[in-house]
């Protein structure tokens, strides 16, 4: 595997031309190609930080002075907030833009989220970052781990980021491994100035490069409510 630093991608990201197939069917799913640009990142992917620390929750101190029977109530409830889902403002910053769609997930789409979400968490990148991981691979594979479609395929791309080898993403054997395949996106995404400030359809462009670039947005919901329900199981 050569891994020469592909960072030098990322200026030309939404310059690039390069025409992508139209919307691939899958089971009685439209599949948009996948990423069409390189990644911003080293051919060799690893799941190591890539981005800035998960950052913890911030609780609102309560002005407690009195006894120890309040200070150990103070306690329970941080601990009880610690185990909570995380906050929809983190999601979901700015709101979601534009008609959402929503598919049911097979057990396989759903071991897929938590996936993504594992390897977010590995790689030191926060509830943000998983939430627009999430929503792409719905978008680009409907969260399925997909091979090569023969004609229906786009190019080369394959796996849950529908990630091409010829553009230097990695071998098929490692873009089709959940884990490499969210790192190698993750490490593109933390190239991009200001991603948590970005709505989720400009954040994933950015890194994917794709003909359908408002495509992403219809996600941010799901992806979101995904993420919530996955972020402490993970």
């Amino acid at each position: 595997m050569n891994t020469m630093l592909f960072s030098r991608w990322l200026p030309a990201v939404e310059k690039t031309s390069i025409v992508r197939k139209g919307a691939l069917g899958v089971a009685g799913l439209a599949f948009v190609g996948g990423a069409v640009a390189g990644p911003a990142v080293a051919a060799q992917a690893s799941p190591e930080h890539v981005g800035s620390p998960v950052s913890q929750s911030v609780m609102a101190d309560k002005d407690h002075k009195g006894d120890k029977g309040d200070k150990k109530s103070d306690k329970g409830d941080r601990k009880k907030d610690r185990k909570g889902k995380p906050s929809r403002d983190r999601l979901v910053p700015h709101g979601v833009s534009g008609e959402q769609s929503r598919i049911p997930l097979s057990a396989e789409q759903a071991d897929n989220v938590r996936a993504i979400v594992k390897a977010t968490k590995k790689a030191g990148m926060d509830e943000r970052a998983a939430v627009i991981a999430v929503g792409t691979s719905l978008q680009e594979s409907k969260l399925e781990n997909l091979g090569h479609l023969g004609d229906r395929n786009d190019h080369d791309s394959q796996g849950l980021f529908q990630q091409r080898p010829s553009s230097g993403w990695g071998s098929v054997e490692q873009i089709t491994d959940p884990e490499y395949a969210t790192t190698a996106f993750l490490k593109g995404l933390a190239q991009v100035d200001g991603w948590r400030d970005l709505p989720l359809t400009v954040a994933a462009q950015k890194v994917q490069v794709s003909a359908f670039p408002q495509a992403y947005a219809q996600w941010e919901d799901q992806a979101a409510d995904l993420v919530a329900e996955a972020w402490n199981n993970s």
